[in-house]
């Protein structure tokens, strides 16, 4: 991941500092594991685990969307009912993580107010993983 996050060149989007805001923040919570997978060209994704769980290997998916390497954009995805979205700007997505209906939501450009929900639903998701 080291390797993917040094060699990603940040454009006017941002995307790269939200990715790692997000990293970051991840990496702030107690208890948890982090897989990355990558796939070039595809996606690069990021899959945070509470050691407590015991029905699903992750709690939410955090996505670099990789189809055009200088335009890259995130996808944030949790399982459905792991979060709340008060403000209904996720998507929902029958079937959208793992084969579980999901809550997504696309990132295009760092956004100050988007972050800190998604980093919100972060937190959420990570105290229901550990039920």
């Amino acid at each position: 991941m080291k390797k993917f996050i040094d060699d990603w060149k940040e454009n006017d989007t941002r995307t790269k500092q939200a990715f790692t805001e997000l990293l970051d923040h991840l990496n702030s919570l107690e208890d948890i594991t982090l897989d990355f997978n990558a796939r070039p060209g595809v996606t690069y994704s990021l899959r945070p685990r509470h050691a407590n769980q015991t029905q699903r290997s992750l709690f939410a998916m955090v996505d670099v969307i990789d189809d055009d390497p200088k335009e890259r954009w995130l996808s944030v995805c949790f399982y459905s009912e792991m979060i709340t979205d008060p403000d209904e700007t996720g998507d929902q997505v029958p079937d959208g993580l793992m084969g579980e209906d999901a809550c997504c939501f696309d990132l295009y450009e760092y956004d100050p107010g988007e972050m800190t929900y998604l980093k919100e639903r972060l937190t959420q998701a990570h105290k229901n993983a550990a039920k």
